[in-house]
């Protein structure tokens, strides 16, 4: 029972640094009507929502790919750090780009061809915008972008080839956006938010008051959600504070001089822990409707992850080591493809956990997981791996193998806007133009 019927757009705000913090509320039981998917107030459903998620180098030949098809496929070892959510994961082997007569890009073709619906350079909008210009309108962000190797123009969202949504490279800077200050200066000439104004001190205690005050009025279970929320919220603050506290002196640390590389940080270590950090405040945008589409880069496309204190990237690799002929793989490479899919669990795994009406935020949501080629060494555009993760409000039928051979990439991405229920019947461009949705996932 609850105690209270509060409007979906509560906030609890507060002063912190001189600026309005706010922290948003996910959808309580006293938000919704009796059978917990839809909203009290207007009798609209919950919403659906969308993501992508991207990893350079592909994924080697039959190390990926269930032995049949439907259903009942059976998760591949390679697969395992899936298995927890194979009732949500539809795998699509086989399908491929077609360059169309445009030159191949080695590392961007394919991932056009499936985020874009194109291997050129046309001026469409990728999939992520199409899908927000429809369900995303009404939310404070309309997507949201992250790069875990720490680089703003590792993305494959974009309005058009000059119209770009750029990454958040910095968990902490993410955080600042979604409960920082709410004001900024129009007149100033540059705004950089500064994370540590809001890391000084905890956005849930300056709250504390207003939490206090709504727990006493919601039912048990609605105050056990909150708590799971705010301690999940908690747990973030205290793993960012880490990052932003100065270490002690040690005497025997010396600083090498300035290399020439490039920003970021391509250890696969650190890259793991800033995609954990983004997946949960991801997770909490979406659970508190900030926004209803994301997109995730793990790698750039040439996957320049390495191990820490290894010179070799996993794209290296992929070119330059043999198979082994007892494995029937590349050993290195195959390292780095577990640690991705590893790393592409940390999103199911963060929305199965946040409970929403009557099921998970991973109930509600299509996440798209790709590549931009099949075998690496020779930048293979045919067999590009992807994974259709969630069930976009039941809409989609999951846990099944599609295996067309040969066949367009740009049938997943149209089945997944007829499935969100988009009025379109074809997406891509000349041969990759499809009109064919797979009808058997759309529910």
């Amino acid at each position: 029972m609850n105690n209270m019927s509060a409007p979906r757009r509560s906030f609890l705000r507060g002063m912190l640094g001189g600026g309005l913090v706010s922290v948003a509320l996910p959808f309580l039981d006293c938000f919704l009507n009796a059978n917990g998917d839809a909203l009290a107030a207007t009798g609209a459903p919950l919403p659906n929502r969308f993501g992508t998620w991207f990893w350079g180098c592909g994924m080697a030949p039959g190390t990926w790919e269930p032995k049949t098809t439907g259903a009942d496929y059976e998760m591949p070892a390679h697969l395992a750090a899936l298995a927890p959510y194979r009732k949500y994961v539809t795998i699509f082997s086989g399908f491929r780009a077609i360059l169309d007569g445009s030159p191949l890009q080695p590392h961007a073709s394919g991932a056009r061809s499936v985020f874009i619906g194109t291997a050129g350079k046309e001026a469409d909008p990728s999939l992520d915008v199409l899908i927000a210009d429809a369900i995303g309108s009404t939310t404070r962000f309309r997507s949201l972008e992250v790069s875990a190797l720490g680089y703003a123009s590792n993305t494959q969202s974009r309005r058009s080839p000059t119209v770009v949504n750029t990454s958040e490279v910095s968990p902490t800077a993410l955080y600042a956006r979604l409960f920082g200050p709410e004001f900024k200066d129009p007149n100033a000439a540059d705004f950089t938010p500064d994370p540590r104004v809001t890391m000084r001190k905890s956005v849930l205690s300056v709250v504390k008051d207003q939490r206090d005050r709504l727990s006493q009025k919601v039912g048990a279970t609605d105050r056990a959600r909150l708590d799971e929320y705010y301690t999940s919220l908690r747990q973030v603050e205290q793993e960012m504070e880490l990052q932003l506290t100065k270490p002690a002196r040690l005497d025997a640390c010396t600083v090498p001089a300035q290399s020439e590389a490039e920003p970021g940080n391509t250890d696969i270590e650190i890259a793991t822990a800033n995609h954990k950090l983004f997946t949960t405040l991801l997770a909490h945008a979406i659970a508190c409707d900030q926004t209803r589409v994301i997109n995730v880069s793990f790698t750039d496309g040439l996957s320049s992850l390495r191990r820490k204190g290894h010179q070799e990237t996993h794209h290296i690799f992929t070119h330059e080591e043999p198979i082994d002929p007892k494995l029937n793989y590349q050993p290195n490479v195959h390292y780095f493809e577990e640690r991705i899919l590893q790393a592409l669990a940390a999103l199911p795994e963060a929305l199965s956990a946040i409970r929403e009406g009557d099921g998970t935020l991973l109930d509600r949501t299509a996440i798209l997981a790709g590549s931009e080629c099949g075998l690496a060494k020779y930048h293979a555009l045919d067999n590009i791996p992807m994974f259709l993760i969630g069930g976009a409000g039941g809409r989609i039928k999951t846990g099944q193998h599609i295996s067309v051979v040969g066949d367009t990439v740009t049938r997943v991405g149209l089945t997944i806007q007829q499935a969100l229920g988009m009025a379109v019947d074809g997406w891509g461009r000349s041969s990759m133009r499809t009109t064919r949705a797979f009808s058997e996932l759309i529910a």
